[in-house]
């Protein structure tokens, strides 16, 4: 092999030597080596799709297997033709957004966001609607949108442009003579030079939305937008290039008005508000991509899986692990799938399925599952489930297929839009054949200016701005109170909820166990509290801290241990200087000949409480109780009756146990009180809870509350939660303050009112407005609206809906 000679994996991009024994596959006469088994068997299983790639700076072709020069980014690995390239690419990789996006796997399906039932086996824009399809399921290398990528190239344009045309047109109200400086048909054709790059080429997806709105049938706010804007840029294209069409009294001295400005700023801010929703909706796949991450992208298995002997071990890509291998996972490391144990022992973090903060103990024989999280112990698992069967794997094929299947809410905008757009068409084009067929001469003028400022004055630029108004202070004044909401849909689906699905630990609770009760008898209470907290810091059992911070908060000493076991399932027992200590539950006192009948009522009492407790011993007798219990968060209690008391029907969902459960939903007046919840049950409570008709929120903090968070019609993160359910949730509570969401409800109230206020506002001008602009009180005046005053009275719908959107600055919540 020649020294500059490079062999990669054309799979995973390592460099292999074909020296060595590598695996080898023979395709089309030349040799291709791998890694492992692994990624020659994906290889040999479609080698056509991993022989080239395309550079992401050139976009020349680079033969895989041999290529010089890869790099990594947002989990895709990108090759390149020249050292020149790679280094471009490496300074500043966003600069290739789109080159970045990973071609979809063969047979991806395309969905609308907003239209459910709409699919395509390539990606274009929904037929209903007008919004660009998006791949049904994300995946873990999923790169920026192109669209958004796109759109934003646009703005960077529409935006300079947008804005010397509205300078040009303002310019003496801002001090700025244009006219006077260089005259008033040098103002008009500069306005013509700067706003026709925004209507021609940056708005285009925009017309072309509005022209498949108009084609298919399905009116809509792309169909206002685009006739609106159009009607302004083509009318003052006329204006300006054939003013001899208007009558005298519309042409003035310079000629008729013209309304660039009109069409450029519309047509801008459209964009604006388009980047900012893709921007949102890019963000629903992160739930999904969090979740996929949760699984490590390597695992170490053991070279003999045919006798379990540890004959060495290799770090393999998980696709290459089949069932029945023996991987071994490390201290800190995630569990790679579903497994058994089948030697060592350790603390597992298994919230994924819980919820629960405690981490569980794994001994030979206990089930573990792909993704959770192991603690400092060291074991040696059986793979017993690998790919789709995994549990992580169920639980994204959940989130992914709740999240397709939630009916999306339509914007307020775009009901009223659903009745409005074909009436002010109508009426435009009824008002031309009229004027055309009754009007005085020239009635093709009058005829012409009747129909555009009908259009002029019903631009949706006041029904566009309604909803993201009221929606961008309220998020403002959200935040303020610790209330991050990710999108409209959210706060609307709030403010109609009315079942609140709320899970226990972490949400209605601390999550944080605490030493609750102390019952030791005898002068050496201090003392025997100090010897089980001493055998406790021997364990990594979750419950032990709890009773060595119990100890330390009393000013208890904690001396050292001596000998130390763990007996799984039971407790833990040892020596701490002279003193046979152990703790643990009644089996492993009863094992250790000790008799706990004495203690069994007030064991019994404690235990009704929900809370966990243990048995001390010290040398010859139990000396007493010591209880642990998540204590219940400060004004949860307040906040369930308030809730309650406004109509929303409270159900406390768990994975808990039923005993614990109750005795929490007790407390805190809570009468549908489901236990023993897996994330499987929790996302069918909340199907189930919708079939009987109600709306229902659900907040949570675990990564096994995600199913639930993407099933229902608003997801609800606590602060402190994991990370798949805040990307899962619509509403993310900063704080821990379960009161906090009483705060989000009455949020969600105010901002639907404020809404609704806007559309009202909107409505009214236009609805007043285009009986007008259609000419209905010339046989009263003698004049006509021109459309300049058209536009002065779509302005003022916008200035009403601005001036009530921002009321919820001071909304009290």
């Amino acid at each position: 092999m020649a020294a500059a000679e490079i062999i990669r994996d054309p799979i995973c991009g390592m460099q292999v030597d074909p020296a060595k024994d590598t695996p080898r596959f023979e395709y089309r006469g030349r040799a291709f080596y791998f890694c492992c088994e692994g990624c020659r068997s994906r290889f040999a299983a479609d080698p056509t799709a991993y022989l080239t790639a395309t550079d992401p700076v050139s976009g020349e072709s680079v033969d895989r297997a041999s290529a010089r020069f890869l790099a990594k980014h947002a989990g895709a690995r990108f090759y390149f033709h020249s050292e020149d390239n790679h280094r471009r690419f490496e300074a500043d990789p966003e600069a290739f957004a789109d080159a970045l996006a990973p071609a979809p796997p063969p047979g991806t399906r395309y969905i609308c966001p907003m239209c459910p039932e709409v699919e395509a086996a390539e990606p274009s824009d929904c037929p209903i609607c007008g919004m660009a399809l998006e791949p049904e399921t994300p995946s873990a290398d999923t790169g920026p949108n192109p669209e958004l990528a796109d759109l934003r190239r646009r703005l960077l344009i529409a935006g300079p442009l947008a804005v010397l045309v509205l300078l040009l047109e303002m310019g003496g109200m801002l001090g700025l003579p244009w006219e006077a400086w260089i005259g008033r048909t040098a103002v008009r054709w500069l306005q013509a030079i700067f706003a026709s790059p925004v209507v021609v080429w940056v708005a285009q997806p925009i017309f072309k939305r509005g022209w498949s709105s108009i084609a298919t049938g399905n009116l809509n706010m792309w169909t206002l937008i685009a006739i609106g804007t159009g009607a302004a840029y083509v009318f003052s294209l006329v204006a300006l290039l054939l003013p001899w069409l208007f009558p005298p009294s519309l042409r003035g001295a310079h000629g008729p008005p013209v309304y660039f400005e009109a069409a450029a700023v519309i047509l801008t801010l459209v964009l604006v508000g388009q980047v900012m929703e893709l921007a949102a909706r890019e963000r629903t796949g992160d739930a999904l991509r969090a979740l996929m991450n949760l699984a490590p992208k390597t695992a170490c298995r053991l070279r003999d899986t045919e006798t379990g002997e540890e004959g060495g071990e290799d770090d393999v890509p998980l696709d290459a692990v089949a069932l029945g291998d023996l991987l071994r996972v490390r201290p800190g490391e995630a569990v790679p799938l579903d497994g058994s144990v089948i030697e060592g022992r350790s603390a597992i973090d298994e919230s994924l399925i819980t919820g629960e903060p405690v981490p569980i103990e794994k001994a030979p024989g206990d089930p573990v599952t792909g993704g959770t999280l192991n603690g400092r112990g060291s074991f040696v698992m059986q793979v017993e489930r690998v790919g789709s069967d995994t549990t992580l794997a169920r639980i994204i094929a959940m989130v992914a297929q709740a999240q397709r299947s939630r009916a999306p809410i339509q914007a307020l905008a775009d009901r009223v839009a659903g009745y409005f757009v074909p009436a002010v068409v109508g009426v435009a084009i009824l008002a031309f054949l009229v004027w055309l067929a009754v009007g005085p001469d020239p009635a093709l003028a009058y005829a012409v200016v009747a129909a555009v400022s009908v259009l002029i004055i019903a631009c949706p630029c006041a029904l566009g701005l309604a909803t993201p108004m009221s929606i961008m202070v309220a998020t403002g004044r959200g935040a303020q109170a610790g209330i991050l909401v990710r999108d409209a849909e959210a706060l609307e689906q709030f403010a109609a909820v009315d079942a609140l699905v709320l899970d226990k630990t972490g949400t209605l609770t601390e999550g944080r166990p605490v030493l609750t009760d102390l019952v030791l008898e005898g002068p050496d209470a201090d003392r025997d509290l100090g010897l089980a907290a001493a055998l406790e810091r021997a364990s990594e059992h979750p419950l032990a801290q709890a009773v060595i911070e119990g100890a330390r908060a009393r000013g208890v000493p904690i001396p050292r241990v001596g000998e130390f076991e763990a007996m799984p399932g039971r407790g833990v027992i040892g020596a701490v200087g002279r003193h046979a200590v152990a703790v643990g539950n009644v089996a492993l006192m009863t094992r250790l000949g000790f008799d706990p009948e004495p203690w069994r009522n007030r064991l019994t009492e404690i235990e009704s409480d929900g809370k966990t407790v243990m048995l001390l011993a010290v040398d010859d007798r139990i000396r007493g109780l010591l209880a642990v219990a998540d204590p219940i968060r400060p004004n949860a209690a307040e906040t369930v009756q308030a809730l309650q008391v406004a109509g929303v029907h409270i159900v406390m969902a768990t994975g808990d146990s039923i005993r614990t459960a109750a005795a929490v939903a007790r407390e805190l007046g809570i009468a549908d009180v489901r236990a023993e919840q897996s994330p499987e049950d929790k996302r069918d409570l909340v199907a189930a809870l919708q079939a009987r008709g109600m709306t229902v929120a659900m907040a949570g903090d675990g990564i096994n509350d995600a199913p639930a968070l993407a099933a229902a019609e608003v997801g609800i993160a606590m602060g402190g939660g994991a990370d798949v359910a805040l990307e899962s949730a619509g509403i993310t509570l900063a704080g821990s303050e379960p009161a906090t969401l009483l705060r989000a409800k009455r949020l969600a109230d105010a901002t639907m009112r404020n809404i609704r206020q806007n559309l009202m506002f909107a409505f009214v001008y236009n609805a007043a407005g285009v009986p007008v602009a259609a000419g209905i009180l010339y046989p009263i005046f003698g004049a006509m609206l021109s459309p300049m005053l058209a536009a002065v009275a779509m302005s003022l719908s916008s200035v009403s809906v601005i001036t009530n959107a921002l009321r919820l600055r001071r909304a009290r919540i």
